[in-house]
């Protein structure tokens, strides 16, 4: 696993608010997936601290968001939006570009 990467999901209520740091590959997007399915009605992934993003933590973002589904928002550093952008995700409702849109 990477050293620089971190996972903390900190719920609230039936709420999960999961901040990210460092990269997320094959070696650490499950540990992100886990951290943000601990059983809570909604999610908020902060990944404004994310510096990598591969196909493995695009497949784990894309787990998370079905099965919260509208109960989603997704942070993320301008490193994430591109690579979201570049696959074709770019535009999903649960992409936030700031905290603002996020009604936080």
């Amino acid at each position: 696993m990477d050293q620089d990467f971190s996972v903390i999901g900190v719920v609230d209520g039936d709420h999960v608010t999961v901040t990210v740091t460092g990269e997320v590959d094959m070696a650490t997007a499950d540990a992100m997936f886990d951290a943000a399915l601990p059983g809570t009605a909604a999610a908020t992934v902060d990944l404004r601290a994310v510096t990598f993003f591969d196909s493995a933590a695009i497949h784990a973002l894309i787990r998370i968001a079905e099965h919260y589904q509208d109960a989603l928002v997704v942070l993320p550093s301008s490193r994430v939006l591109r690579v979201l952008e570049i696959s074709g995700l770019g535009d999903q409702p649960w992409l936030k570009q700031d905290a603002a849109d996020a009604g936080e």
